[in-house]
């Protein structure tokens, strides 16, 4: 893979990137559908160029509240804010030039190939006035590049694999080059090591090109390696918001999760290691006879 995040034509410095306060803001706001509230009071800073992802157990609300985030849930009260400007009072196209959205099942096209799907990331730049540009192309070579999809540009996606889908939908909003990326559930359909991949690749579009990020992840070490803060989301409100060593902490597992744990050093990244306690489990042990890591001293919280 060639480096997503070298400097292009395609990828301008975006003077919202340097205004003060934080890149989108939720005011007291309230979700739901069909008149059950699934989200109230909600009140949520994301600060600029930072990765924050929200976790929390199934129908928790994380995913609605990407959802208001990202102009796609109307909130029933209260308001979400986009460089301190109103979202809902913004025209779309302005929107998605400031923020990229990547749902967590997006309706894929038919008959219609990777490099056409891609190509839809660069939309909101088009009009009368600009044409489609070779700044347009670079941009969408970029993201071919960066997704490792290059050599599948020409095939039709409906013959794509799951996870090879998943990395067309995520060059699409890369090629859009927007200063926020909100993800639900990115890694959907990926092993670990593509996983660890696209996580990666976001990590380094936010560390290189200063993009705000804000994701929704299910495996809890993977959102502590990777994120710069986590937001827990439960009964309707926020649980707690912090660094990932502020947050995880067995209290908080219990509470949210409904999961006794210990969360312990990563040796790897530092971040912490979420464990799950399984009385059920005889420890692992090694052909040397030491015991695995459930059974070891280790640093713990």
């Amino acid at each position: 893979m060639t480096d997503p995040t070298r400097d292009s034509p395609a990828s301008p410095a975006s003077p919202a990137r340097d205004s003060p306060g934080p890149a989108l803001r939720a005011r007291g706001v309230t979700l739901g559908y069909d008149r059950r509230i699934v989200v109230d009071g909600l009140d949520l800073s994301i600060e600029r160029g930072t990765v924050t992802t929200l976790i929390g157990a199934n129908g928790s609300g994380k995913s609605t509240v990407l959802s208001a985030l990202g102009r796609l849930l109307a909130p029933v009260a209260g308001a979400v804010e986009l460089d301190g400007q109103p979202l809902r009072s913004l025209p779309g196209k302005a929107v998605a030039r400031r923020l990229a959205v990547l749902p967590q099942k997006p309706l894929t096209p038919s008959a219609t190939t990777v490099r056409d799907l891609v190509s839809r990331g660069r939309h909101p730049h088009q009009s009368l006035l600009r044409p489609w540009t070779p700044a347009d192309a670079a941009a969408i070579d970029d993201a071919l590049d960066a997704t490792g999809l290059r050599d599948l540009a020409g095939r039709d996606v409906g013959s794509l694999s799951g996870g090879q889908l998943q990395r067309a939908w995520l060059a699409l909003v890369l090629a859009q080059q927007a200063d926020v990326l909100l993800l639900d559930e990115p890694t959907t359909f990926l092993d670990l090591a593509h996983q660890l991949e696209i996580l990666r690749l976001v990590r380094s579009i936010n560390r290189r090109r200063g993009t705000t990020v804000v994701m929704v992840l299910h495996d809890l070490t993977l959102a502590a390696r990777y994120s710069d803060r986590l937001v827990v989301v439960g009964a309707g409100r926020v649980l707690a918001d912090g660094t990932p060593w502020e947050v995880l902490t067995p209290e908080l597992l219990r509470e949210a999760f409904d999961l006794d744990a210990v969360v312990l050093t990563d040796p790897t990244s530092g971040a912490p290691l979420v464990v799950p306690r399984d009385p059920d489990l005889r420890p692992a042990v090694d052909p040397a006879g030491e015991p695995g890591l459930a059974d070891a001293g280790g640093a713990t919280r």
